[in-house]
């Protein structure tokens, strides 16, 4: 199940800053991330007269815009969906989801607190509080990091939610050179070696999987 870590704070505590702080040093790492924000109030994704603003307007339940790049969807509801819903409904293929808001959510939070903001937090540890990032101290047995550590705050996510159990491990090695591996391809090939290789008789269960593809460079050219 993928991680969700949200991100609080009151309005203009500085959410977005320290998310967009966060994901590119997780990214740095080798984790896909995805993010979700909560708006109460309501939003427009595409502007007026545009095709897909147009195909909604016409009553679409459900509009998808896709090109080479990216992909988006525009969907009905009748219900603000909790953060799993999210999560089990739309994402996929990503190591871990930062969402902005969802502080009545039950999953582990960032609170993010400014001093000259506020005198309370907004949450507590029976809340789920993960940690609090601040220019002010607090003793109150949660870590406590500066707005601007997110280094610090990712060592925090890593330990507690990426790195829990040691996970399978692939490795690949081309031209007798180590290739660098992101966690999310190491899960596509572990899944497909041993998705292949388990249909192969006596090979029902395979813990460890060795392939080795060695040969001429150019198998079609023939010794003269």
């Amino acid at each position: 199940m993928i991680p969700i870590v949200s991100i609080v704070g009151t309005s203009d505590s500085g959410k977005t800053t320290l998310i967009e702080k966060l994901v590119p040093e997780l990214v740095r790492r080798g984790y896909r991330v995805a993010t979700i924000k909560h708006d109460i109030h309501g939003f427009e994704v595409d502007r007026e007269g545009k095709d897909s603003w147009r195909h909604k307007q016409a009553g679409a339940h459900t509009v998808v815009i896709s090109s080479p790049q990216k992909l988006a969807l525009m969907r009905d509801v009748d219900h603000d969906a909790e953060l799993a819903e999210l999560r089990d409904r739309y994402i996929q293929d990503v190591d871990i989801i930062l969402s902005e808001g969802f502080k009545k959510n039950p999953q582990p939070k960032i609170e993010v607190f400014r001093k000259e903001s506020r005198r309370e937090l907004l949450c507590t540890r029976e809340d789920n509080l993960l940690a609090i990032a601040t220019n002010q101290p607090f003793h109150i047995g949660i870590p406590c990091f500066d707005l601007e550590d997110a280094r610090g705050m990712v060592d925090l996510i890593e330990k507690k939610f990426l790195k829990r159990k040691e996970s399978p491990r692939a490795r690949l090695k081309v031209n007798g050179k180590n290739v660098p591996l992101s966690p999310f391809v190491q899960k596509s090939i572990i899944g497909t070696v041993r998705g292949m290789v388990s249909a192969l008789k006596g090979c029902e269960s395979p813990q460890s999987v060795e392939i080795r593809i060695s040969g001429d460079k150019n198998p079609d050219s023939s010794e003269e």
